[in-house]
């Protein structure tokens, strides 16, 4: 039987996204398997897994924000700005509780990043990392991010570590993130530890570990907690349209806006809307817009 729709993973440190894909993939017996929102192996937390028809969503995932509890140490600089790389430089700099408060506003809103060397951007048709690791170092432009929040979770001002929260947008590195707040303190920074905490509406506690989806699948119970596609587009709204309307849209057809009674008065151009049949089946993402006033397919499941 095919599945389609979302699992909710927390994925354990040291496998990379694809790896738990892969585990999924042998758990569900599913070849159409897939993820929004790469997890470095150090990194654990929320991970998305897309199953069968619900791989589709992943272009419409993958810009939403994420928010992150990163682990960080200051007094120290490492090649990889996190604990995983080499140490290059160190300093006794002491930093307050106090001080550390003041500096965050400056990364709240739209900031500029400089990619890590250690990252998979590339440059020139190369992506960084590769070159990183043949001790080789670039010029890389600052890209724009958002952070949307940022607060001190812990901190102690002995051991100059602690812990932040942090949501924010797409291609934002949470280690060089640390790292520039240490620079701004005057000292260095590196990140220790990062777990995903909310990606796409979901939280930690509607994850499960690979020894729960192991457990679920010896029991023949994973597929029961495979989420509705639907359930990946809960921040937008929905609206039931009419059999021959249904019909229209499943054929790819633009529906009147005027013609549908949630709509008729209340749409934004571009909005994008959940679409149902009478019969409560989720057809797919309809898009808004204004001439004429339709409802466009943009994406069927």
């Amino acid at each position: 039987m095919q599945h389609s729709g979302a699992l909710i993973l927390d994925k354990p440190q040291g496998f990379t996204s694809f790896d738990a894909v892969a585990v999924m993939r042998r758990l569900l017996n599913e070849r159409k398997i897939g993820h929004t929102g790469t997890l470095d192996p150090m990194a654990t937390g929320v991970l998305v897994i897309l199953v069968g028809r619900a791989t589709k969503a992943a272009s419409f995932l993958e810009n939403t924000g994420k928010t992150y509890e990163a682990g960080f140490r200051f007094g120290a600089e490492t090649d990889t700005q996190d604990s995983t790389g080499a140490v290059l430089r160190t300093d006794d700099n002491a930093v307050s509780r106090e001080a550390l408060e003041a500096v965050l506003p400056k990364f709240r809103g739209e900031i500029w990043q400089m990619p890590p060397m250690y990252s998979a951007v590339s440059v020139n048709g190369q992506r960084l990392y590769t070159l990183a690791r043949q001790g080789v170092t670039v010029a890389r432009e600052k890209r724009p991010v958002t952070i949307d929040r940022l607060e001190v979770c812990t901190y102690d001002p002995e051991k100059r570590e602690g812990i932040l929260r942090v949501s924010c947008s797409k291609g934002t590195y949470i280690r060089t993130l640390c790292a520039d707040i240490g620079e701004a303190l005057g000292t260095y920074g590196m990140m220790t530890a990062l777990r995903r905490v909310e990606a796409c509406g979901f939280s930690l506690s509607s994850a499960l570990t690979l020894d729960d989806a192991r457990a679920l699948s010896e029991s023949g119970c994973l597929a029961e907690r495979i989420l509705p596609t639907a359930s990946l587009f809960s921040m937008n709204r929905d609206v039931s349209v009419s059999a021959a309307q249904a019909t229209r849209f499943r054929n790819g057809g633009a529906l009147d806006l005027q013609r549908i009674p949630a709509l008729r008065t209340r749409w934004v151009p571009g909005e994008r809307i959940r679409v149902y049949a009478p019969d409560g089946e989720f057809l797919g993402l309809g898009e808004c817009g204004a001439e004429p006033p339709q409802l466009r397919v943009l994406k069927l499941f």
